[in-house]
């Protein structure tokens, strides 16, 4: 067996720095993010749509990827104020609770892939493929392609999402309508901001910012785990841009973070910079050089079979 040399991340040892100890990279980010939105929102019929189609998705992901690093991250500072910080939902669709409760689940590391016990996987198990119909099949294959995870699988994952909602509600089961309140009464300033005072119409809105960021989320996420027998071969690395890195937070690094969930996400380049050969290892060399590698290969051309090989 090949032993694997790792340098302890800085954070688990040796003295904080003032910068860290009040997570200040953090929280000038969600200034600068919480400040750029607004903008956007406010001067949004000054430019041209195709800059705003980019830019609003850019900020709606960095603000989800900015509600991700408070889940792992920010350690420093007490849950309270790490949780104000990311609750605005800009993205007005997902309540901040339910994605902790389901992305925390998808940190079990074991079963990392499985179709029911992971959150996030994309694998179907072969007893559930059994009864699936052709219309069902075609979708779930179509799915495996970057094109259609990007284009289409916003509205699938969106409908999933609120039809799994409202049939908890149907079966008598309101364990999530404080939640739900609380989401709603959340949702309101970010609608009257930009609608009365921007000027803005919500179907604009989605449009120019919650479709595309959920296309970026889709971006990041499509090749993030793939099936292998040690839990550290199930998840990637994608070495992109500063561009992208900042976009997910260096998520995109992802074998980092699942094997240092808590690592803040300004200190996981480094961290892989200093280890890049132990952990190219560890995965199996589950390696991207970007997402235009990605793209080049998979856009048209599944990237997996959905049905998985041993769940």
């Amino acid at each position: 067996m090949t032993l694997i040399t790792l340098t302890p991340p800085s954070h688990t040892h040796g003295a904080v720095s003032r910068w860290q100890r009040y997570e200040a990279p953090t929280l000038l980010l969600a200034v600068l993010l919480y400040a750029a939105w607004a903008a956007l929102v406010n001067w949004h019929d000054t430019l041209p749509a195709p800059l705003l189609f980019l830019l609003g998705g850019y900020i709606g992901q960095l603000h989800f990827s900015l509600q991700h690093e408070a889940i792992h991250a920010m350690r420093h500072i007490p849950k309270a104020v790490r949780w104000a910080l990311v609750w605005p939902p800009l993205n007005l669709w997902l309540p901040y609770p339910l994605f902790h409760s389901s992305h925390s689940r998808h940190h079990v590391n074991f079963h990392l892939t499985h179709p029911q016990k992971d959150t996030e996987s994309i694998f179907h198990s072969a007893a559930a493929w059994g009864t699936y119909g052709a219309l069902r099949r075609s979708v779930v294959l179509a799915n495996q392609t970057l094109a259609f995870r990007m284009v289409v699988e916003p509205w699938l994952r969106l409908g999933k999402f609120l039809g799994s909602e409202i049939r908890r509600l149907v079966a008598g089961n309101f364990s999530h309508a404080l939640i739900w309140l609380a989401h709603a009464m959340s949702i309101l300033p970010i609608i009257l901001y930009v609608t009365k005072i921007a000027g803005m119409s919500l179907v604009d809105y989605a449009f120019y910012f919650l479709y595309p960021s959920m296309m970026l989320g889709a971006l990041r996420s499509f090749t993030e785990h793939r099936w292998g027998e040690s839990p550290h071969e199930r998840v990637a690395i994608v070495e992109s841009n500063a561009l992208f890195g900042l976009l997910y937070l260096y998520n995109n690094l992802h074998h980092v973070h699942h094997r240092f969930p808590t690592m803040p996400w300004y200190e996981i380049p480094g961290h892989f910079r200093s280890n890049r050969a132990a952990l190219l290892a560890a995965n199996g060399n589950f390696y991207y050089r970007g997402y235009g590698q990605i793209a080049r290969r998979y856009l048209l051309r599944p990237i997996f079979k959905p049905v998985h090989p041993l769940w």
